[in-house]
């Protein structure tokens, strides 16, 4: 990905959950759901997504659409439905790719 560094506040999340996750083995985190729609989540994914060149979704919508349509708009209103639960992914779009030393079978 490049130089793309986490954020301190994205970093401090992850350190967090790591240490609970590793002081306590049978601990089940039942309440993630507020988390990824934190403004600096959504904005590191997004980061990451374009800087791996990420492809459109079944809604053929591209990181140029979203830097057009406005990237802060785009994320704070992606995090509003979030919040709100309205958002609904699209199916993800799956691409098979052979690998010739590899038979499937019939």
């Amino acid at each position: 990905m490049g130089n793309l560094s986490t954020p301190i506040g994205v970093q401090k999340l992850q350190m967090a959950l790591h240490a609970k996750a590793k002081s306590e083995a049978d601990y089940r985190f039942y309440a993630l759901y507020d988390k990824i729609y934190r403004k600096d989540i959504l904005a590191h994914a997004y980061a990451q997504c374009r800087s791996n060149k990420g492809a459109p979704g079944l809604d053929g919508q591209d990181f140029a659409d979203v830097e057009a349509y406005g990237v802060e708009r785009w994320l704070a209103e992606l995090a509003q439905a979030l919040r709100e639960e309205r958002y609904r992914p699209e199916p993800i779009r799956r691409v098979f790719i052979l690998n010739p030393a590899v038979t499937l079978p019939l």
